[in-house]
């Protein structure tokens, strides 16, 4: 059994986060290290959709300071990518070729596509063929991924500018009324509803990523002391009225709420707002909350083709 030491290089539209792991065909990817910084590049587009010279510089940083730590933890191999933050900048290319001149690092940008088939792969191998049936949800910083299907590879994979950065940015910061927000993110969900649900309905509805495990937290999930293979879930129960609690509350005080974390409390409320639509939408009443996601989905498709 060839073990390899690699690194994950995630350039989200909130985060930076190095992952390096210890893996090998066949298992799963052990966690050996983790280098997280919240870049918040969602918020740093200006008004053309440009990413400001202020969070260019905040990547650069970031990206040379997490190939250094990948060197140092002796990763062989480093999978670097940027999402739908940098993704949709009208200066994409100029941003990554800034990175790339600065840092030697050559970051790949997934489609939204790739990201919902990435994390539903990374779903499928976490829960198994038990399971049937996946719908899987993942609430980003700049989009929604939405895929389901029976197989590894899912049926349908969709990308929606629905992300709790983004949604926040354009429409809470911005003091928009939260009825029209609402209506706006069902509208966009129900558009793509149906092309998910052709398939059939889910055996399994599960959600991932750190804006569904803050919400399942705050609804009273176990926190993460109690390890990964703990089960936890969001319910529509607890979520309906921590909605409408999170309208009237502080950024301050949502962030002494359980499982959030200062850097996104600001985001909890849009966050709250999209798995609310999610769950009326597609009719579920719990989402269980997968502990790998899109990171977890590069690792593997990155084995499997060795």
């Amino acid at each position: 059994m060839d073990v390899m030491r690699m690194g994950v290089l995630d350039i989200g539209s909130n985060t930076g986060h190095l992952l390096v792991v210890d893996a090998h065909r066949g298992g799963p990817p052990v966690p050996a290290h983790s280098y997280k910084e919240p870049l918040r590049l969602a918020e740093h587009l200006d008004l053309d959709n440009a990413v400001t010279g202020a969070g260019v510089e905040r990547l650069v940083k970031y990206v040379a300071a997490a190939r250094d730590l990948a060197e140092q933890k002796g990763c062989k191999t480093l999978l670097p990518f940027a999402t739908s933050a940098v993704r949709d900048a009208v200066n994409a290319d100029a941003v990554l070729e800034r990175v790339r001149d600065e840092t030697g690092v050559d970051l790949e940008i997934l489609s939204g596509e790739d990201e919902a088939r990435l994390t539903f792969l990374a779903v499928r191998r976490w829960f198994g063929w038990s399971a049937g049936r996946l719908g899987v949800f993942d609430i980003g910083g700049g989009s929604l991924e939405v895929a389901a299907g029976t197989d590894e590879t899912p049926d349908v994979a969709q990308s929606q500018p629905l992300g709790a950065g983004r949604l926040t940015r354009g429409w809470i910061d911005s003091g928009g009324d939260l009825r029209e927000l609402q209506r706006h993110v069902r509208a966009t969900i129900a558009d793509g509803a149906g092309e998910v649900l052709r398939g059939g309905r889910f055996d399994r509805a599960v959600a991932t990523s750190k804006t569904f495990r803050s919400l399942a937290r705050m609804c009273g999930a176990v926190p993460s002391s109690e390890g990964m293979y703990a089960r936890r879930a969001l319910e529509r129960s607890r979520l309906v009225p921590l909605l409408g609690e999170l309208a009237s509350m502080t950024t301050a005080e949502v962030a002494t709420m359980p499982g959030v974390s200062a850097d996104r409390a600001h985001q909890m409320l849009a966050g709250a707002v999209v798995a609310d639509a999610v769950m009326d939408i597609y009719e579920l009443e719990t989402l269980e909350i997968c502990p790998w996601a899109l990171r977890e989905g590069v690792i593997l498709e990155h084995l499997d083709h060795l």
